[in-house]
């Protein structure tokens, strides 16, 4: 019940919500009970049973109530079929019992009514908190966590809370009360009656849990396979070329069936254990029912007790009220045990911690002066080290470009610069702050991003190219977009800044991808560039139209430049070449060809295979 405790917390913005649900079912379940007794005068007319009292009777205290009510209501009876006839008196009850009846779903109605506004909210604020968790969490998060099981969590899960935990609730402010009104009610009516009822309900309910003790822990194991599934697909769709390609079609699809396949087997188990809630439920409920049949029927033909036949007879109606919310409990019980499991997975995520967080007193800043210097760096994803006592200074204004093979470390500079890492060891300042000192907001703020894969959304070029500056205008987007050779080609597309480029940009090719990335970085006009490998990817004309880009962008700009293909990089300030996360050399590129080291082999091999 831990889980259900804590997703009760999401309820607290609505508990407004929550205290006019339990008002309208306090109402609902008096009304719904009334609905009951008023059948017991009925069956006293017609049967010619009913008690008569020529005086009404004098009210003398709570202790008195039943009595009173009782003897009122008699009174007005025998005073009405003696004026007017048992006919008259029937049609006052009758017209007094759709009028209950009215009332009693009116409540019902109201409760659900005011319930719908806790239901949606919290289902919204839950979907909102671990959309907001998934942005704050680190990059490193996500290199080891499948995508699929994320999507699992924020829908079939989220879904399944709602489904089996957040409906639970109308029952759980319901049917306590109906259940504590009717036992009232029976108890007025015949405690010794009651009391033998009480001997059977805890024997029932008993039985009934012990159906839905591994329901949980099977309900835990179908979401994690429902996470598994859907990674399966989310792979699928971002890699059909390769799957076909290769003609992996039948490996892929048994890896799936297999997934599917055990899926269907938990979920049979779950089902069936579900399943029999229900029948067992009401077999052990139709039970109870004629075992008090059988006892109370002894007691009106036997006149043991001052229980009348018609008495008896709503009696019975009232146990067969209790029964129905008796059984919706331990639904909830079944309910709240396989959501528990849904949301066990939900907090797994929500209650991941950052590492990577803003310091106490962090410092908001809003420009660049002076440099950004790594000192003594060491940095590793997880066992093994990729950078190692890296140290580099750069200045303000100048282009600073790392070359190496792959897995020199390069791309892990641009995310420990950007803080999406943190370094293991050693310290990365800006203007002689650590960045950890720095607002990871505001350190953001100070750089514009472009990687080699060129990250686009399914919207509009304009609101692409928008990302990263709020308000920005027609004029401002144009502008930004002709720095970066874009303009043209964006002018020419079926409805221009509006059109929409498709999913990550599948209507644009790689080229103009790139050109859109980097009017994006243009626009957000940052006084630091930090460029991952920005023209990797592309044929030559693109390249040469997307380097051009580039370098109308670095103009008057500090660039962090990590660079595969060479060419990009010849006039940058400094040239350090990376080896296994070392610092081979560095220098200009006409002082790095006079040396007979890594830079030069990196070219000759490029020109070689050029």
């Amino acid at each position: 019940m831990n889980y259900f405790k804590k997703i009760l917390q999401f309820a607290i913005p609505y508990r407004r919500y929550g205290v006019l649900n339990i008002f309208f079912n306090i109402l609902y379940s008096i009304f719904n009970v009334l609905s009951i007794i008023i059948f017991i005068p009925t069956l006293g007319i017609l049967f010619s049973t009913q008690e008569k009292v020529d005086k009404a009777p004098a009210y003398e205290g709570l202790g008195n109530l039943k009595a009173y009510l009782e003897g009122s209501l008699n009174h007005f009876l025998t005073v009405k079929v003696d004026n007017e006839g048992p006919l008259a008196a029937l049609v006052f009850i009758c017209i007094a019992s759709i009028v209950i009846f009215f009332l009693k779903n009116l409540f019902r109605y109201a409760a659900m009514y005011v319930l719908a506004y806790l239901r949606t909210g919290m289902v919204k604020d839950i979907q909102d908190s671990l959309y907001l968790k998934t942005l704050d969490l680190p990059l490193g998060y996500f290199s080891e966590a499948r995508k699929g099981d994320l999507l699992a969590r924020m829908t079939s899960d989220v879904k399944e809370v709602e489904n089996s935990i957040i409906n639970s609730l109308e029952a759980l402010a319901r049917e306590p009360i109906t259940i504590v009104i009717v036992l009232i009610s029976m108890l007025a009516i015949s405690a010794q009656l009651t009391l033998f009822v009480f001997i059977f309900l805890p024997i029932a309910g008993f039985l009934i849990s012990i159906v839905g003790k591994r329901l949980k822990a099977q309900s835990l194991e179908a979401q994690k396979e429902t996470g598994i599934f859907l990674s399966f697909i989310e792979e699928t769709l971002g890699s059909l070329k390769i799957i076909k390609g290769f003609t992996a079609e039948e490996k892929l699809t048994k890896k799936f069936t297999d997934s599917t396949s055990r899926f269907k087997k938990i979920m049979i188990a779950v089902l069936q254990r579900k399943g029999l809630a229900s029948p067992f439920s009401e077999f052990l409920g139709v039970t109870v029912v004629i075992t008090v049949l059988w006892y109370g029927g002894s007691l009106v033909l036997g006149n043991q007790s001052a229980l009348s036949p018609q008495e008896f007879m709503g009696y019975i109606g009232l146990f067969y009220t209790i029964i129905n919310p008796v059984k919706a409990i331990t639904t909830v019980n079944y309910n709240i045990k396989k959501g528990n499991a849904s949301a066990e997975r939900i907090f797994e995520v929500l209650e991941t911690e950052n590492p990577i967080t803003d310091a106490k007193n962090a410092i908001v800043k809003t420009d660049f002066e002076e440099s950004i210097s790594f000192k003594d760096i060491s940095f590793k994803y997880q066992d093994d080290y990729v950078l190692e006592n890296f140290n580099l200074n750069l200045k303000k204004g100048q282009t600073v470009a790392l070359v190496g093979q792959s897995g020199s470390g390069k791309s892990t500079i641009a995310n420990l610069v950007s803080r999406f890492y943190d370094v293991n060891n050693g310290s990365i300042s800006i203007d002689g702050i650590d960045i950890k000192e720095v607002t990871k907001t505001s350190l953001r703020s100070l750089m514009g991003l472009v990687t080699q894969d060129s990250i686009l959304f399914n919207d509009s070029v304009f609101n692409n190219i928008a990302l990263g500056k709020d308000n920005a205008t027609e004029e401002e987007v144009i502008a930004a977009a002709k720095v970066a050779n874009a303009h043209d080609f964006i002018s020419e597309l079926p409805e221009g800044y509006m059109t929409n480029i498709g999913d990550g940009g599948n209507k644009l090719s790689g080229g103009q991808k790139q050109r859109l990335s980097i009017a994006r970085a243009v626009l957000k006009n940052p006084p630091i560039m930090v460029l991952d490998e920005a023209t990797s990817a592309l044929d030559t004309e693109s390249e040469r139209l997307v380097q051009d880009a580039l370098e109308k962008m670095m103009e008057n700009r500090t660039s962090l430049v990590i660079a595969h293909r060479l060419s990009t990089i010849q006039n940058a300030d400094t040239i350090v070449v990376l080896n296994k996360g070392k610092i081979v050399e560095q220098g200009t590129h006409e002082e790095l060809m006079k040396s007979q080291k890594g830079y030069k082999k990196l070219v000759e091999m490029q020109s070689f295979a050029g």
